[in-house]
């Protein structure tokens, strides 16, 4: 029951996972595409006073707004495939077992994510972060980018929503590496649990000779112990003859 329980609590990790990259990559791009193709993180506005619209004066390169969007995605993907894959597992077998090879991808993939998570993060913190202050500084009478959103953008750029999208954005990136250190936490019991599990039978094997020598012991009793293979419980009775 509590292998079952573990399996529930994982799938429900990696479809929230799976929910935080879509919600990211498609903040990412609404945004970017609203601003004509531009990556606005770290960017510049202007203030053009003739027209009182506010214009980019300076954006980066697509490729860093490409980044957080196919880090988003790939993580959406691999969620969606291990949830699956849990999904096959409990309807299958009301359980997974782990062969210790694929704790280790497991693992692999969890640091791997929380590394690139980690600084989508910052990117999305400090990028908002750039732009808002100069949107302050630039466009009189606004103290914050929400005002801004309903302003009016030199053509073709459409701020709308867009710093609620960044937000949004950073959010569910934030979430996502939690629930991946849950995933990470998660992992690491499991193969604590599987290796005493699997030293546990020997363990009690070790004093199976001098349980068995004690006459108010029955076969019965001490049978559920001494599950050692064959030549583990030779080993122990040369041991302790």
């Amino acid at each position: 029951m509590a292998g079952t329980g573990v399996l529930i609590l994982e799938i429900v990790l990696y479809v929230s996972c799976f929910v935080c990259g879509i919600v990211t990559a498609a903040s990412i791009t609404i945004t970017q595409g609203r601003f004509a193709g531009l990556c606005v993180l770290y960017g510049l506005v202007s203030y053009n006073k003739t027209s009182e619209s506010i214009g980019v004066q300076y954006s980066s390169p697509p490729s860093l707004c490409y980044f957080v969007s196919s880090i988003s995605v790939i993580m959406a993907i691999v969620c969606f495939s291990l949830s699956l894959h849990c999904l096959y597992s409990f309807y299958t077998e009301g359980n997974m077992k782990r062969e210790r090879l694929w704790m280790t991808f497991d693992a692999s993939v969890c640091a791997g994510f929380l590394f690139f998570l980690l600084i989508t993060g910052c990117v999305l913190k400090n990028g908002s972060l750039t732009l808002c202050n100069s949107v302050t500084q630039a466009v009189p009478n606004i103290t914050s980018c929400e005002e801004a959103q309903s302003k009016a953008w030199t053509a073709p750029f459409k701020g709308y929503l867009f710093y609620s999208s960044l937000q949004k954005a950073e959010t569910t990136v934030w979430v996502s590496l939690f629930l991946w250190l849950m995933i990470g936490g998660l992992g690491l019991a499991q193969r604590r649990y599987s290796l005493s599990s699997k030293s546990l039978p020997c363990a009690f094997g070790l004093s199976a000779g001098r349980i068995l020598a004690d006459p108010g012991v029955t076969a019965a009793e001490t049978e559920p112990f001494f599950n050692c293979p064959v030549h583990t419980q030779e080993f122990f009775f040369f041991y302790f003859k």
